[in-house]
């Protein structure tokens, strides 16, 4: 008997594809699906068969006016090398970040390289999202900070503001699979980023930055508890929405005592940068 993991590939189409292919792939993500791949119509996710659930998959694929169909199968092994090389290609950002995985050589004349194997994780810096808030990174003066990086993912965001002088960093996400491969980056990049799996509730002490790239309802429902572990003065950034969501989300920020500085805009993403 094999001790091979069984996985059970979907493979979604979706009509219309854009926004609407990384807004599922968002949801499925908190059902548990380790991996996505896109496709011409819309997207193949793997999933331990143990952890497969067709009515919460049929019901995260509903979205109104978007017409969604999936086929599934069992794959007794997935060569996940072979989906990252795929998928992720080297990024950079305003000419200052170069994010490569091992498999990509190096490229010099960047201030800030970073090392990452994204793994099943969120968060290379190819989703307009988090490129977003590397953008906002870039610009703050983190030196000595102390900083929060929420739904840390692949732990990039953490990691670069590390690099930016930061003198404490810590990363937080809901994934047990993401705080090893937040943990494992730290290493390849010499970063002293620490993690701990669980959600706001799991947030000790208070930090100058905060960086929350993670979903419209999940910002609103944790909003007191970032506000409360914000220091007065202190700047965080939310991302994961778009530009109808906005008004939802100030008003939640000014309602825990935020004020509204600025709104960056990639794609169909929105991203906001707020004080207290």
């Amino acid at each position: 008997m094999s001790d091979t993991p069984v996985y059970i590939e979907v493979a979604a189409k979706v009509q219309p594809l854009e926004p609407f292919r990384d807004i599922f792939i968002a949801q499925l993500g908190t059902l548990g699906f380790e991996s996505f791949s896109e496709t011409a119509e819309g997207f193949e996710a793997y999933i331990i068969k143990e952890d497969y659930d067709e009515a919460a998959v049929k019901e995260a694929l509903v979205w109104e006016g978007v017409q969604t169909s999936f086929v599934t199968q069992e794959i007794e092994q997935v060569n996940w090398n072979a989906e990252w090389e795929k998928n992720f290609d080297p990024i950079e950002v305003d000419g200052r970040v170069y994010i490569r995985a091992p498999f990509h050589e190096e490229k010099q004349g960047f201030e800030y390289p970073m090392l990452i194997e994204p793994k099943m994780s969120f968060g290379t810096g190819h989703h307009q999202t988090t490129h977003m808030m590397i953008q906002w990174l870039l610009e703050t003066d983190t030196n000595g900070h102390e900083v929060l990086d929420m739904g840390c993912g692949t732990g990039i965001l953490g990691i670069l503001a590390d690099m930016l002088g930061a003198s404490r960093v810590h990363g937080i996400d809901i994934d047990t699979w993401c705080i090893e491969n937040t943990l494992e980056n730290a290493e390849r990049n010499q970063s002293k980023m620490t993690a701990d799996v669980g959600g706001a509730d799991v947030i000790e002490g208070t930090f100058d930055t905060i960086c929350a790239n993670i979903n419209l309802n999940v910002l609103l429902a944790d909003m007191n508890a970032y506000v409360g572990a914000l220091k007065e003065g202190g700047t965080i950034f939310f991302s994961g929405f778009y530009e109808e969501n906005i008004p939802t989300l100030r008003e939640s920020a000014s309602a825990a005592g935020l004020t509204y500085v600025g709104v960056k805009e990639r794609e169909q993403w929105r991203s906001l940068k707020m004080v207290k």
